[in-house]
């Protein structure tokens, strides 16, 4: 097998390739992310496709190419849920048998009685919520009041949104981390936001403040003495576990700009990197045309990684999730997730339908340490 040194994993949050078998038990039968938007407004992607995203479905305007320039494949998610937690985790290796707990009707009312305790501030808001919309809606009685907003989503999550002027950023990190204390969802999260009466604008102050996992594919890399560097919201995503060096980003293109600087240093090892805007900003906002121009915006700077990639550096490009912003409501959708491989090395192979997200971290374990992993694909990729 051909000798890689390093790889760089870069989720696209949310980019789905279609509804799962299960995805009825999830309420999600008939979504399709990529699909769905090329149906409705188009969308030209040809890095991607020449990569071979043609092959993963039958997307309008996105040709199965006879000679692709990568390795291709899809995986179903085994993991009890559909949330970005249990996407990564099982990415890394970790699959969950038991779902995170999540609040349809917000969390009942002991845990926000005891949150008002420990923190000394009352809450408004307390349920399923937009983070956007429940800012313009409970942020000038916020302003006036210092009561924390409270909300959550389909997720597992436990948000806390504040003003910057009201409650201090090192304020409300606290207050996240004592509910991050209290609570097993998988995500506590703070929503700095600023601005005047109807104009408040979240910030890129925000936190997430995930469980520990498991040992998994990064806290193993890390052991063996090579560098796991995380771009975007990872380190977050698995409580600093396994990471050697982080960098947080406010947007896709600076997640983008950060990878390739990292690319163009020396060492061994996984950069892994999340680019969030098209879950965050258009998946959940069911905003069609945003996500088709993010995804556009996203394949245009597919070169410059190829370009800056070193001849044993191994490029893989998958997702977290589904959020298919024309299905119904405004949550994730059970799907499949695209894994295009790129690289000097690899062969235009291929790899099907493998049967858990965890095969990524095996044929990273695989590629990067020696171990052959009964998930792995890097013996079809790397002949």
């Amino acid at each position: 097998m051909k000798d890689i040194n390093r790889i760089v994993l870069i989720v696209l949050d949310s980019v789905g390739v279609g509804f799962a078998a299960d995805a009825d038990e999830f309420g999600d039968l008939g979504a399709n992310t990529v699909g769905h938007i090329a149906d409705a407004v188009g969308l030209n992607v040809p890095n991607m496709e020449r990569l071979g995203l043609g092959h993963l479905g039958n997307f309008k305007g996105i040709t199965a190419v006879d000679y692709p320039e990568g390795a291709f494949g899809k995986a179903k998610e085994v993991s009890k849920g559909k949330d970005t937690t249990t996407g990564h985790w099982e990415i890394a290796g970790q699959i969950l048998e038991q779902a995170f707990p999540t609040y349809p009707n917000g969390f009942p009312k002991e845990i926000i009685e005891e949150f008002e305790s420990k923190t000394g501030r009352k809450t408004i808001g307390n349920k399923v919520a937009s983070g956007t919309e429940i800012i313009m809606e409970l942020g000038d009685f916020h302003v006036a009041s210092g009561d924390l907003i409270v909300y959550t989503s389909a997720d597992s999550v436990f948000q806390i949104a504040a003003h910057e002027e009201i409650v201090p950023l090192e304020d409300l990190y606290r207050y996240c981390e004592i509910a991050r204390e209290m609570l097993d969802v998988g995500r506590v999260i703070a929503r700095p936001f600023i601005g005047k009466s109807g104009a408040y604008q979240r910030t890129s102050g925000r936190h997430d403040y995930a469980l520990e996992p498991a040992d998994n594919m990064m806290s193993r890399l890390q052991a063996a003495g090579q560098d796991v560097r995380a771009v975007g919201k990872i380190s977050d995503i698995f409580a600093g576990k396994g990471v050697t060096h982080t960098v947080s980003t406010k947007d896709n293109q600076e997640g983008i700009d950060r990878t390739l600087e990292w690319i163009k240093e020396d060492f061994q090892g996984l950069i892994f990197t999340n680019l969030v805007d098209f879950d965050m900003h258009f998946g959940h906002r069911r905003d069609v045309h945003g996500y088709k121009n993010c995804l556009e915006e996203w394949d245009a700077r597919i070169p410059e990684l190829l370009e800056a990639m070193r001849e044993d550096d191994l490029l893989i490009i998958t997702a977290d999730h589904g959020n298919d912003p024309i299905f119904k409501g405004t949550d994730h959708t059970r799907e499949h997730i695209p894994i295009l491989v790129a690289g000097r090395k690899v062969d235009a192979v291929d790899i099907g339908f493998r049967q858990t997200f965890k095969d990524i971290a095996d044929t990273i374990e695989h590629v990067l340490m020696g171990e052959e992993k009964s998930g792995s694909f890097a013996p079809e990729i790397l002949s």
